[in-house]
């Protein structure tokens, strides 16, 4: 039997990304096909996405979305269904899809997203004629009010699901703002959307939905202690068995070394040698002295919670073992200038490009050696996985998903040829530097190196055993409507 799942996210790759959420929302819906999960996606009209997709007529008209007028417009966009909430008061403006020019948050994120979520929630009960889904699958802050909606002003028959993807965001907002949500007050309660006084966009949705699935099943557990909760771990743990981890996979299409058009020269496991032309090239265009030493990549958000403070600090000691170090990425601006004034400093031993560039980052998968991962907390991480299936070899913190899809090149491992990459403990100075030591432990040996390598791309990083892990958690959901 076919399910109809709408998926509620406020970005969605390859239309308007920032983060791995838009990855996952927009591989979601090709993996579920072949499932017998049909998934739909409500998306904000944000001026990037109109400008990219052929909107339809509308399908659906609201008068007064918490205060504003917005049409619901169809389109599809590579294989994508989408749902484009077209709300020019709401979207229709400089900046990102959160922050805007001057790179703050837009001050009325609250109502932009409860809106998204409201929107949601009249289109699972029917906003759209013909389109009623089995499922709503909201995705992160910025959908969760969807299932309080369902629950508080709605039909409680169509099933929800919560997906975290990183705790740290969790949209709490003053109760100012509670009287302008549309919900009744019962709602504004322990048992609804108040926190600490707040409203909590996230804390609502985790109370309210009937599942709530996590990125990895290692953050699933994370989050139930009281550090990793980060004040939602009691709630999160009151919900016992609704809470589940479910790891990401990778669009295997798109990142293929055998055929990625933005290499050099393509590659697969059995033909690493053409890989080293992908290396030449990286060393080229970032300015790196060739020589015999590895090239260590960092592709991230430049952020505390990535642990890449300590590397800024400490990057002359890596420097100074014969490793170069390729950064690419944004974020704090103390962090992205540290990093910047080490490539002034250390030209040639460190190439570093402050923005975010797909084509850049597959060329950095295609042509460093190591990619240096030093999370203090990530829910799953998609850069190991971009990794290991380009070979190469990921240097990643015991955290979350980075530990659930590395497995650390100890004496054993080596040994039974399952080693695809180097796990330390934590995001400081001494840990760090014993990655590296072990690093070029490996790397001077070019026969074991290459047989890392190999295993890593051999590594199942797709969405299939995750994709039916989500089709059968929603025919789990929905078994007695079936009955």
């Amino acid at each position: 039997m076919s399910l109809e799942v709408l998926s509620v996210a406020s970005e969605i790759y390859p239309v308007i990304k920032t983060g791995g959420l838009a990855d996952v929302a927009g591989a979601l819906p090709g993996a579920l096909e072949p499932a017998g999960v049909r998934m739909k996606v409500l998306l904000p009209g944000y001026p990037s996405v109109l400008n990219q997709v052929e909107a339809g007529a509308p399908v659906a008209v609201f008068d007064d979305l918490l205060g504003v007028r917005a049409e619901l417009r169809p389109a599809t966009s590579r294989g994508l269904d989408l749902l484009i909430l077209d709300a020019p008061d709401l979207f229709a403006r400089e900046g990102g899809p959160y922050l805007a020019a001057n790179g703050y948050d837009h001050a009325d994120n609250w109502r932009r997203f409860a809106a998204l979520s409201l929107a949601g929630a009249k289109i699972a009960q029917g906003a759209v004629e013909g389109y009623r889904p089995d499922i709503l699958h909201a995705h992160d802050w910025q959908a969760a009010l969807a299932p309080v909606y369902l629950r508080f002003c709605g039909e409680r028959s169509v099933k929800t699901v919560l997906t975290i993807h990183n705790l740290a965001f969790q949209g709490n907002f003053s109760a100012s703002i509670f009287p302008e949500l549309g919900l009744p007050e019962e709602a504004f309660s322990i048992d609804g959307v108040e926190f600490f006084g707040n409203v909590g966009f996230l804390k609502g949705g985790i109370f309210a939905s009937d599942r709530v699935t996590t990125v990895s099943p290692t953050y699933a557990r994370e989050i139930l202690t009281e550090d990793g909760g980060m004040g939602l771990g009691g709630l999160l743990r009151m919900r016992g068995d609704a809470v589940c981890g479910i790891i990401n996979g990778i669009d295997t299409a798109a990142w293929d070394p055998a055929g990625d058009p933005h290499l050099a020269s393509h590659f697969d496991r059995k033909s690493l040698k053409k890989r080293d032309v992908n290396r030449n090239a990286l060393i080229e265009e970032m300015g790196l002295e060739p020589d015999d030493g590895p090239i260590v990549a960092i592709v991230s958000r430049l952020t505390w919670q990535k642990g890449l403070d300590v590397v800024a600090e400490m990057a002359e000691a890596i420097l100074d073992k014969g490793i170069r170090l390729v950064v690419e990425g944004t974020g704090d601006a103390q962090i992205e200038g540290a990093f910047q004034k080490l490539a002034v400093r250390h030209r040639g031993r460190i190439g570093v490009h402050i923005g975010y560039d797909e084509a850049l980052s597959h060329r950095i998968q295609g042509g460093a050696d190591a990619i240096l991962i030093p999370s203090r907390f990530e829910p799953c991480g998609l850069t190991q996985l971009y990794g290991l299936r380009y070979g190469c070899i990921p240097m990643v913190t015991r955290v979350g998903g980075l530990a659930d899809t590395v497995i650390d090149a100890n004496y054993a491992a080596l040994e039974a040829k399952c080693a695809t990459g180097i796990i330390f403990e934590e995001a400081s100075e001494a840990s760090v530097l014993t990655a590296m030591d072990r690093l070029l432990d490996i790397y001077a040996r070019p026969k074991l190196w290459r047989s890392m390598q190999q295993t890593a791309m051999q590594s199942d990083v797709s969405w299939t055993t995750s994709a039916k892990l989500y089709a059968d958690l929603y025919r789990d959901m929905t078994k007695d409507d079936q009955e």
